[in-house]
């Protein structure tokens, strides 16, 4: 009895579960301050938003620029192997793409002027010619030639109209407007792309501090990889527009179509786009010669139809495998989506982004997992 006693007064007092005094951590949730600081927030959110909306065109620019400047350094680096230091490299290679950017606008505007102010003051007799062109008379054998004369005579009694007078020059100072627009952001471009054509190796080395010096030397590698087939990829690129250019501004000479000179621009200009730019050059190009003869527009559609296939087989694989290596499914994916994303420059970016892409994936991810 005495043990039990005993036993009993040793043994723990039962907790009080009971006991409003709890040692579990209590969980004050603030609705005010949680929903304060979500929506700043979002505020700060629309606010990013809106700044690089209305920075977009200079981002646009940047990109360009740094695009560009990444095309130059493979023919600066090639310059510099021959014993020319970096700073004589650049300006040699800055002085030959000024040189060519003015020797083809001091050949293409004043083909432009001309062809628009004939075509403004022989209007009248343009019309007529054109409804008694042998291309009237082609089409209207197929389908009668009354469309063309109404189509014809509707856009004269449209330019007769003093009303659309005033739409007329609105239109033709909007079309002025952007073409200053383009030469100012063409200098903008061309400066930032000297620029950092010069200070290319530096930002290389400065972007390399941001990564820990234990991976700084693989982070180093990639980054040559990648700048190297950007490169390569420019390069290629305005190969091929050179020579669809060159062969377009013989062959149009030959068989007489009109202002060749102009056409074989605009060859080399849709062929820089990837996948449908020789396309769609072909296509403008076939009409024009096709309005002043069918003759001559059937020479020049013919001309296309091989000449793609021979860029296509030939010589494409020929120049771009060495640019960048990038598979061909991919090539139609990616030129698609940067298209669709960015227009024009888009697609001009999207390959080496693609290219890119590869390459980190060859260096970096398929040899962590190889280790792991």
């Amino acid at each position: 009895m005495m043990f039990s006693r005993r036993a009993a007064a040793t043994l723990p007092a039962p907790e009080d579960t009971t006991s409003p005094r709890s040692t579990a951590p209590e969980l004050h949730i603030r609705a005010f301050r949680v929903g304060f600081v979500g929506a700043l927030g979002v505020l700060l959110a629309l606010f990013l938003g809106v700044i690089v909306g209305q920075l977009s065109t200079v981002i646009l620019y940047v990109a360009l620029a740094l695009f560009l400047a990444l095309g130059l350094d493979p023919v600066v680096s090639w310059l510099q192997r021959r014993g020319m230091p970096r700073w004589t490299a650049i300006l040699i290679v800055f002085a030959v793409v000024i040189g060519v950017f003015v020797a083809l606008i001091a050949v293409i505007v004043p083909i432009v002027v001309g062809q628009v102010t004939t075509t403004i003051n022989n209007w009248p007799q343009i019309v007529r010619d054109f409804k008694n062109s042998d291309f009237v008379a082609w089409v209207g054998s197929f389908s009668g030639s009354s469309w063309v004369e109404d189509t014809a005579a509707s856009i004269g009694s449209w330019l007769g109209d003093p009303n659309n007078i005033g739409v007329l020059t609105g239109g033709l100072f909007a079309v002025g407007a952007g073409i200053a627009g383009g030469l100012t952001g063409a200098t903008i471009v061309l400066i930032l792309t000297l620029y950092f054509a010069i200070s290319l190796d530096s930002m290389k080395r400065y972007a390399a501090r941001f990564v820990p010096a234990s991976s700084r030397a693989g982070f180093t590698e990639v980054g040559q990889d990648i700048t190297g087939a950007v490169g390569r990829y420019v390069i290629g690129q305005l190969t091929l527009g050179a020579v669809n250019g060159v062969l377009s501004l013989i062959y149009l000479t030959i068989i007489g179509a009109p202002v060749p000179i102009l056409l074989a621009f605009i060859a080399f200009l849709c062929s820089l786009v990837p996948l449908v730019g020789t396309l769609t050059g072909a296509v403008i190009i076939s009409l024009v010669c096709l309005a002043a003869s069918p003759a001559t527009g059937v020479a020049a559609a013919i001309y296309y139809l091989i000449y793609m296939q021979v860029e296509s087989y030939v010589i494409s694989p020929r120049i771009m495998n060495k640019a960048v290596a990038v598979p061909g499914a991919l090539v139609v994916i990616a030129a698609v989506a940067g298209g669709t994303l960015g227009g024009v420059l888009g697609a001009l970016v999207a390959i080496p982004i693609a290219a890119s892409l590869i390459i980190i994936v060859h260096k970096v991810v398929f040899p962590r997992q190889d280790a792991a």
